[in-house]
């Protein structure tokens, strides 16, 4: 099986983050690293990947939850601030990728009777979809300024270092 070079930072989506080949880094907060969502048929989604390859949320000491916590929702209020999007929806999972990340999903109005069920409702296509696809979107720069800035006047009014 080839490996495509490209898509190399995917493997390990922590490490790339730490060693400055994940594309999609917005930035780093005190437990972990901001990345924009691979799909954005729903404009603005992000995930916190929590900064060590630890499995579970539950294997974290509290203070390391509460802060993980607080950076997702961090996440949420710069997504609302950029997107103005109805609300903002939390999803932690780790069936598939066994580390601990959270989803961040903006819901929008115009999404209609979808706004009322999860994200993983829409059809699969809607996150496989080419054009869909953050990677090949033209405004990539753009999204990740406009999300970073905000993060990090949150950093700057929320942490206490």
């Amino acid at each position: 099986m080839e490996i495509d070079i490209k898509d190399n930072w995917k493997h390990n989506r922590i490490v790339s983050c730490k060693n400055g080949t994940n594309p999609t880094l917005i930035t780093e907060l005190k437990s972990g690293y901001v990345v924009i969502g691979d799909t954005q048929f729903l404009p603005g989604y992000c995930v916190l990947l929590y900064k060590d390859n630890i499995t579970s949320l539950n294997d974290l000491d509290i203070n390391e939850r509460k802060q993980f916590l607080i950076d997702m929702t961090l996440v949420g209020d710069a997504i609302k601030e950029v997107y103005n999007p109805y609300k903002i929806n939390y999803e932690i999972l780790g069936n598939l990728d066994e580390f601990v990340h959270a989803h961040i999903f903006p819901r929008y109005e115009w999404e209609g009777e979808n706004v009322k069920h999860s994200v993983r409702r829409y059809s699969k296509d809607k996150f496989i979809e080419e054009s869909n696809q953050f990677i090949n979107l033209d405004n990539k720069e753009e999204i990740i300024y406009n999300l970073k800035e905000i993060l990090n006047k949150l950093k700057s009014k929320y942490y206490y270092f």
